[in-house]
């Protein structure tokens, strides 16, 4: 395949040929016999975009589910209208509850909200489920309460912490098909995603391994997880209310970094931050090793971050979503300190970005906005010392996911993984939205073309 008059990433306008999956020539090129030739116009074409922090069997199964939280839902009057209009019988799964809309309801609270169907409400943090009494009825019927579900004078709450492995066994839940989830990332431009799903173990690789064998999953693929996962990150999610046991935390980060495999933190908050640089410190760092969201930091957080050689994963769209939350709920004085960009980058840290999806939008165009203007969607400005610019925003998603140090670019022998605009980067760069994605190529294949478009010869997947 050969891209004529395209301006090329970081290389100015020239011709790129694509051969067995790798760019082979940049530069003037004449079409070759038979050759599928597509013309760019003059507009950009950058390496395609890896999105660093996803959940993709949540994002599969969201389209399954009811969104209980702000902005759709703000409080119990607006939840019950929407668990009530749910078609179907049986179960009602819920998503992105938070706790604006009705506290943290137990199961007796949430029958006056819904007693007429089983009823599961995953929170926004991922690690809470609340049940209805007949849902929580349904699961206890077929396993014993696990230590995760919050007891009450010797009754369960149905409040349930970070038990997704014992649920799904419980509810018998095969692992989602990625097919639809993995052509709307391609439609964004997104060529790659790393899965940080804490329970990532060897049974979930096998299916990523058999989604990506069978070509429902397009995206190259990096996996974290447990430690049985036995490869990539391992995965540790905090909650500052309930911290594990420092020692052995320690221990958790010395046993991923004997196998070669550096660890991820969730921290979205201070003190799981501290806790984390704290047990990288006294296990020793890796490189690779890298801290998910990093909610709140101070400058001497990102001091003793830039000291350790860590890394950051950030989702700069959670200023646009949920910021106006948090001017409500966070201590004004961290406010400024929320989700920081420029701050990391003037340290030499690292930085990249990840969806957080379902927990956040799965657009990675929306999320550069974000880190540029530092808005809330009501138009309050969060930090505006830590935007970034247009260039500084989309290398957020160019970083190289087994190096974040280093941007992946168009070159001769490169992955011919590729994102076509439809304007030239200085035009694009005005305005970053995904309708900008003419095109995106995995492995030279095209898997996305926008629609009204007709590349002769060439055709992407239905």
């Amino acid at each position: 395949m050969l891209i004529r008059n395209a301006e090329v990433w970081l290389a100015g306008l020239a011709d790129l040929r694509t051969e067995g999956g790798i760019i082979t020539a940049i530069g003037t090129l004449s079409p070759q016999p038979g050759e599928v030739v597509i013309d760019a116009g003059g507009a950009a074409v950058l390496p395609g975009l890896h999105d660093h922090h996803i959940h993709l069997a949540a994002t599969a199964v969201r389209r399954q589910s009811i969104v209980c939280g702000p902005p759709e839902v703000r409080d119990a009057s607006d939840l019950a209208k929407r668990l009530g209009a749910a078609p179907g019988t049986g179960w009602l799964r819920g998503i992105l509850y938070h706790e604006s809309v009705a506290g943290l309801p137990n199961a007796r609270d949430l029958d006056t909200i819904c007693s007429h169907r089983p009823l599961r409400i995953q929170h926004r943090s991922g690690r809470m489920w609340l049940f209805n009494s007949a849902g929580l009825a349904l699961v206890l019927a077929k396993a014993a309460p696990p230590p995760g579900l919050e007891m009450e004078h010797g009754k369960p709450t149905g409040r349930l912490f970070d038990e997704d492995t014992w649920l799904r066994s419980v509810l018998g839940a095969a692992p989602p098909a990625f097919d639809a989830v993995s052509r709307e990332l391609a439609a964004f431009g997104v060529i790659g995603v790393t899965d940080m799903s804490p329970s990532n173990g060897p049974e979930m690789a096998a299916h990523f391994a058999e989604e990506e064998a069978t070509g429902r999953l397009l995206q190259t693929m990096r996996l974290a997880g447990t430690l049985a996962l036995g490869s990539g990150p391992a995965k540790l999610h905090l909650h500052e209310n309930a911290l594990p046991d420092f020692d052995e935390t320690v221990t958790f980060v010395r046993a991923a970094h004997a196998s070669g495999r550096p660890v991820a933190s969730h921290c979205t908050t201070e003190t799981e931050l501290v806790f984390t640089l704290a047990a990288i410190a006294e296990a020793g760092a890796l490189p690779g090793d890298r801290i998910e969201h990093a909610g709140i930091a101070r400058d001497s957080h990102i001091a003793q971050m830039a000291e350790l050689g860590v890394a950051v994963c950030g989702q700069p769209h959670f200023i646009a979503e949920r910021g106006d939350q948090y001017l409500t709920d966070v201590e004004p004085d961290l406010v400024p300190l929320l989700y920081r960009q420029a701050s990391f980058l003037k340290a030499g840290i690292p930085l990249v970005a990840g969806s957080d999806a379902p927990f956040g939008s799965l657009d990675p165009w929306l999320a550069m906005q974000s880190a540029m203007t530092r808005r809330t969607a009501e138009g309050h400005c969060i930090g505006a010392n830590e935007a970034l610019t247009a260039e500084e925003a989309v290398a957020l998603y160019l970083a190289d996911p087994d190096d974040r140090s280093r941007q992946r670019t168009l070159e001769i022998g490169a992955p011919a993984d590729l994102c076509l605009l439809h304007q030239p980067w200085q035009e694009a760069r005005k305005s970053l939205k995904s309708d900008l994605v003419r095109a995106t190529f995995i492995g030279g294949k095209l898997v996305h073309q926008a629609p009204g478009e007709g590349f002769a010869g060439v055709q992407a997947p239905a």
